[in-house]
């Protein structure tokens, strides 16, 4: 399978939403709205189109360290099968109840320091490919890396984490975030090339809203 192949398989499989499901859009987690939707959480639920998802990545990836980081929870199953495929070792972070934001992860990791934030071997020169499903605003990754280097500093291991790999960029800023910190954002499938290949699925209005959504978000945010 190429990434074409995945993209309209997601779909038909009903992991990317879009208007025909649900007219009134999504409000997502990042406080935005969108008129398309993309839950890769069932992926597990189709275990040949992950597989072969992993192969995808393991080529995109490869090079840019020596170990996965699987953010929780989405992005441990993905680099579970980047691992499984291509033999590059993970570990994954710990989802943390209540934690929001980079404050409350500090706060959590001075009060609870016997808990460990990211489970998996570290060794000293350790470069890390962190993996997740999909990208936004980049929020959740800064968080997830920092995740890593707390728990790195703990064990007294000097790691590095400088490439950030996804199955879809939604393609609303989070690349020019990631290069603010010095981070590379890597991805199998860019969203406003992919909706092309569906395009054919779609109502021509519904398509039409999408676009100008992908080139104009601000408009539709109220």
């Amino acid at each position: 399978m190429n990434e074409k192949e995945i993209f309209i398989e997601l779909y038909k499989k009903g992991l990317i939403k879009t208007l025909k499901d649900r007219p009134e859009g999504w409000k997502l987690v990042s406080g935005i709205w969108s008129p398309f939707y993309i839950q890769l959480r069932l992926l597990p639920s189709y275990p040949e189109l992950l597989n072969e998802i992993g192969k995808n990545m393991g080529k995109i990836v490869k090079g840019h360290g020596n170990k996965l980081l699987g953010i929780a929870m989405a992005g441990i199953p993905i680099a579970t099968s980047i691992s499984l495929n291509h033999g590059i070792p993970m570990c994954y972070t710990r989802k943390i109840a209540g934690v929001k934001n980079m404050e409350e992860l500090k706060e959590y990791a001075m009060q609870y320091g016997e808990h460990s934030l990211v489970e998996g071997e570290m060794d000293d020169g350790d470069e890390f490919i962190a993996i997740d499903d999909i990208v936004t605003k980049f929020d959740s990754k800064l968080m997830a890396i920092e995740q890593l280097k707390i728990e790195a500093k703990k064990r007294g291991k000097d790691i590095k984490c400088k490439h950030v790999a996804v199955i879809i960029d939604r393609q609303q800023g989070a690349a020019d975030i990631a290069r603010k910190y010095g981070i590379e954002l890597h991805s199998l499938i860019k969203f406003k090339e992919a909706i092309e290949w569906i395009k054919d699925e779609m109502d021509e209005k519904e398509y039409e809203i999408i676009i100008d959504y992908l080139e104009n978000p601000e408009k539709y945010q109220k």
